[in-house]
């Protein structure tokens, strides 16, 4: 008997499936081990309103050319503002700014209500007192599960020494140097 992973002939029919042997909510404990920061994407409708969401699926593509991407539920209630913006910021929060980050997690309401931003790129809106903002040129998406992933060209950037918002385990938090440890 071989160790080899077994691949089903058509690994996209077993993602559109219910027949994958994994339990949902388990893998997303799995999931959960690894700290993320935590971000909110925002762009501008096409009606002119500012919608924002939060979200932790944020990562570096590559740096020449200067890409990022991050992820979106197929059914999200914002997924076709972000799928006809030609911009998007990708907002790094504080570690002091987890209210900020439950306030876009709400499905509901005014989100920007007391929020300080400004218009980017595509009007697309930069947060106030975030550690970093990536101002995105939306460049492509994929499908990928019960996803949409978003593939940004950076067009700007800027960012600070405070320390980033992070996400572990169903709670926020912040990072800790070990002073030791510093690489030399």
């Amino acid at each position: 008997m071989s160790d080899a992973p077994k691949h089903p002939p058509d690994p996209a029919s077993e993602l559109a499936s219910d027949s994958s042997t994994i339990d949902p909510r388990d893998f997303r404990n799995a999931l959960g081990t690894f700290a993320t920061g935590v971000t909110i994407v925002t762009a501008m409708s096409v009606e002119g309103r500012p919608y924002g969401i939060t979200c932790n699926s944020f990562a570096s593509v590559s740096l020449n050319p200067p890409l990022v991407l991050w992820s979106l539920g197929m059914f999200s209630q914002g997924l076709p503002i972000f799928q006809n913006a030609s911009h998007f910021t990708v907002n790094v929060l504080d570690a002091s700014q987890q209210t900020l980050a439950m306030q876009f997690a709400k499905s509901s309401g005014d989100k920007f209500a007391g929020v300080s931003w400004t218009p980017g790129l595509g009007n697309a809106p930069v947060l106030a007192d975030v550690v970093a903002n990536f101002q995105c040129r939306a460049a492509n998406r994929y499908y990928g599960g019960d996803h949409v992933i978003f593939l940004g060209a950076v067009e700007a950037y800027a960012y600070s020494v405070n320390s980033p918002l992070l996400f572990s385990r169903g709670g926020f938090g912040r990072f800790l140097a070990d002073d030791g440890d510093k690489p030399s």
